[in-house]
């Protein structure tokens, strides 16, 4: 690092002060419950349901597809934090390889993706509703109901408040009833006894074709309900040993989610009554799937369950949710994209303050004109699989990096990054098209608001010319709008001009030609400004 490094560099003084006072107390179960516990929140009451209506029974090939296109996500990241271990890493990791454009519109994007810990807390209040109507009416929360939301958030920030250790420990708790709950429905469900020919009767396996499996990944909410996986990551700068705990962490989270979530599709399928399935799967409607499923089948006992435990999960989930967007907003502060003011880390406890802060209020700023699940996460669940995107960028960028200047790395790789970074940035980018056009015609021009926001924030700071910084990053400018224009043109909710399979090939093709344009970007911006992989700490 230079000797007398700029206010704004990457590894300003102040950075490296504070990233020091983080506390490196997290070990292998814990960072595992806390990956496993971010996944496995409101959305399996959920998906299940949402993905039979799709797909029919061959939604459970779209649970398998999910979770193996998350493990490849998963590694690119998993490289990531494993040589590079920072708090807040998925925010800093694209600054750090394709400079100050691309940090800030992710780092916008994960600002905006606040709202998903506001959707956990919104289904909380969902479900608390069968015991006080009062919280929720028409698919929105009342003002009753957004003053307990409010009230909520404020106790998940307190108890996020006082040490990494304590978090830790609070969230094993609640990740063992999240784990708990789901197989004794499966197992109850499944005892209460199932109709034969299920996977083949009422339409067949694929009674809306195979293409429904690529619909169900969004539309089917399947795609949010295994989001999440990257949280181990977040905490890579508090684990002991993050090269070998934060992979296996990552992977073991994803494996175990995908075992879960297939018990309960399959057990979903086989013990609906077949008197509800006179219209076939479209036809099956439950406001509280499981506890309504569990009401009509006479498990009166796991009804009850049920309805606890939908308060239960999604709050486990905001509660992770909760800690990682306070390291998001550390790592933003660090980036300059907010002031340094919130990068404080408290030294008694080693935890942000400042930032739990700023997110409990952009929590209620959320809650406040949506209201609705629903409405949360049509929105803000394509903010995450940008993220994705751009890590799978930057470790294709570091590996360039590193071959062009002569450095050889070994520990921490993981095998197949070669070829799995391209795919993996495909793949989120075909997960952002399949959301489809209704929600990608609000979600994507949102992120790109980060753009004009990086030009406002970059004045005075004298860094690199404002045409070297919208070069470097303009790869990214292009794909969104790419993806916004492919997504008008499409068939999913688009205009139909590009027929399917015709517009997922599309994508793809698009995504593979940005991916090189953004490695070769990366890497020259790396020759221009090799000061900004100082600040990745040493391996």
């Amino acid at each position: 690092m230079p000797p007398n490094p700029p206010p704004d560099s990457y590894a300003a003084p102040a950075v490296v002060v504070e990233e020091h006072r983080l506390r490196k107390e997290l070990g292998f179960w814990g960072l595992t419950a806390i990956g496993f516990s971010n996944i496995l929140g409101s959305g399996w009451l959920f998906a299940a349901m949402y993905a039979a209506q799709t797909a029919g029974p061959a939604a459970l090939l779209s649970w398998i597809a999910a979770g193996a296109l998350c493990a490849l996500v998963a590694l690119v990241m998993v490289e990531l934090g494993a040589t590079r271990p920072e708090g807040g890493g998925t925010v800093r990791w694209p600054l750090y390889a394709s400079g100050r454009l691309v940090g800030t519109v992710i780092g916008w994007s994960v600002l905006l993706s606040v709202g998903g810990t506001a959707a956990e807390i919104s289904a909380i209040m969902q479900y608390a509703a069968h015991y006080l109507p009062g919280l929720y009416d028409e698919g929105r929360l009342t003002a009753a109901g957004v003053g307990v939301a409010v009230a909520l958030s404020a106790v998940l920030t307190a108890l996020n408040w006082f040490a990494v250790r304590m978090f830790a420990r609070l969230n094993n708790l609640v990740s063992v009833f999240k784990v708990v709950v789901p197989v004794v429905t499966v197992v109850a469900l499944f005892l209460s006894g199932t109709h034969s020919g299920r996977l083949t009767d009422h339409g067949g396996f694929a009674p809306y074709g195979y293409a429904a499996c690529l619909t169900a990944l969004a539309g089917g909410g399947i795609v949010y309900s295994v989001n999440g996986f990257q949280a181990p990551l977040d905490f890579s700068g508090e684990a002991r040993d993050p090269r070998r705990t934060v992979p296996a962490a990552v992977l073991t989270g994803i494996g175990l989610a995908v075992l879960v979530y297939l018990g309960l599709q399959l057990a979903f399928l086989f013990t609906v009554p077949d008197s509800l399935l006179g219209d076939g799967w479209h036809g099956v409607d439950f406001e509280s799937p499981f506890g309504q499923l569990a009401l009509v089948l006479n498990l009166h006992w796991l009804a009850t369950l049920l309805y606890a435990d939908a308060v239960i999960s999604p709050g486990g989930s905001a509660y992770v949710g909760v800690a990682i967007d306070a390291r998001h907003t550390y790592a933003l502060a660090k980036n300059g994209l907010l002031p340094r003011f919130f990068m404080r880390i408290d030294p008694r406890s080693g935890m942000a303050h400042r930032a739990l802060v700023l997110n409990l209020l952009v929590i209620v700023v959320f809650l406040l004109p949506f209201g609705g699940w629903q409405d949360i996460v049509s929105v803000m669940g394509d903010m995450y699989l940008l993220i994705y995107a751009a890590s799978a960028v930057a470790v294709a960028v570091f590996r360039t990096h590193d071959r062009e200047s002569g450095t050889v790395r070994t520990e921490g790789r993981s095998p197949g990054v070669r070829w799995i970074a391209p795919v993996s940035f495909i793949v989120s980018s075909e997960f952002v098209y399949w959301s489809g056009w209704h929600d990608l015609r609000l979600a994507l021009p949102l992120v790109l608001a980060g753009v004009p926001l990086h030009l406002l924030q970059r004045r005075g700071t004298g860094g690199a010319p404002a045409r070297v910084e919208l070069r470097h990053g303009a790869w990214l400018v292009c794909h969104l709008a790419a993806l916004t224009l492919l997504s008008w043109l499409g068939s999913f909710g688009g205009s139909g001009r590009l027929p399917a399979p015709y517009d997922s090939v599309a994508v793809a093709a698009v995504a593979l030609a940005v991916f090189g344009w953004a490695v070769r970007s990366g890497a020259s911006q790396l020759r221009t400004v090799p000061d900004g992989l100082a600040a990745v700490p040493p391996v």
